[in-house]
């Protein structure tokens, strides 16, 4: 795919957060309208969402080859972790915003808007892998990520068992022992699914709203950070997977979604459990906004 297209991409993922902030402004949503959007997607949609990307579609592969996944999946988010541990004692900023900053760069925008920009480079087939490699990430970001953006005191042990967590657990065993639940589970669960997408980014864009601009663009440790996450990761993560022999469609899959701007479910579990909304929102946006141009820059010069 070329620049432009993958652009064009991007900028309709960018619409559905611009109608969010319209519909904020026109009073559709905010305040309690937010809180339930956000229990909305979190136990229902989004665990919808992870198991019909693996209940649906053709055949599973080999059980070798998504073991080879999960590998490329360990590198990846083991990559994260050392740069979450590095950046936040440099950038500085209060507890709250060191724990957004770790949040961003271990959690990129895999799901939202990594699943349909895998599609449209490398072709249907790729969802499949950027579902696999996205587990990891389902997994830890309804776990250790509330631990990071609200600390230890608002962390319990029912979050290891929210619907996402569950979702995810599912969706591995399903697709390492290779079954398959009836059609019509899968298609409903798609089905129900397929809103997340849409709708998490509207929700975001209302979470925006009520900010104010000049602070979303003139924050230099949102930039610093927006680029690390952007850029410096999927530079960082290329030469890794080359030096291990990783297949070219996996290597190219597991970089792009290296490149995604910061998770919107951050925003989510900061409404949840609680946390820095405020920066956390900022840096989605932010890093959301430049992913428009750094995307296509990352394919074209890594790929």
């Amino acid at each position: 795919m070329s620049f432009f297209d993958t652009l064009s991409e991007m900028l309709v993922l960018l619409f559905a957060i611009l109608c969010g902030f319209a519909a904020n402004r026109l009073g559709i949503l905010g305040g309690e309208t937010d809180r339930n959007i956000s229990k909305l997607l979190l136990r229902i949609t989004m665990p919808a969402m992870i198991l019909g990307a693996v209940c649906t579609g053709d055949a599973l592969p080999e059980v070798s080859v998504v073991l080879g996944v999960l590998k490329v999946a360990a590198v990846f988010y083991v990559l994260e972790l050392a740069f979450a541990l590095a950046a936040p004692p440099l950038l500085g900023g209060t507890p709250g915003q060191k724990g957004v900053w770790r949040y961003a760069l271990v959690f990129p925008n895999v799901g939202f808007i990594g699943y349909p920009v895998a599609v449209a480079l490398f072709g249907p087939e790729a969802l499949f892998y950027a579902v696999i490699l996205a587990l990891p990430f389902n997994l830890l970001s309804f776990t250790l990520g509330p631990l990071m953006l609200a600390g230890a005191k608002r962390f319990s042990l029912r979050q290891m068992f929210s619907p996402c967590v569950a979702a995810s657990l599912l969706a591995l065993v399903l697709a390492l022992c290779r079954l398959r639940p009836p059609a019509m589970v899968g298609e409903a669960a798609e089905f129900v699914g397929r809103i997340t997408v849409p709708l998490s980014l509207m929700f975001v864009g209302s979470l925006l709203a009520g900010l104010p601009m000049g602070r979303l663009l003139s924050s230099p440790r949102l930039w610093i950070l927006t680029a690390v996450r952007l850029l410096v990761l999927p530079a960082a993560l290329c030469p890794m997977l080359r030096a291990l022999g990783t297949e070219s469609m996996i290597l190219g899959i597991a970089v792009t979604q290296m490149a995604m701007p910061a998770a919107v479910n951050g925003s989510l579990l900061c409404m949840e459990y609680g946390g820095d909304t405020e920066c956390m929102a900022q840096i989605t946006f932010i890093s959301t906004l430049a992913s428009i141009v750094t995307i296509p820059i990352v394919a074209a010069v890594l790929l």
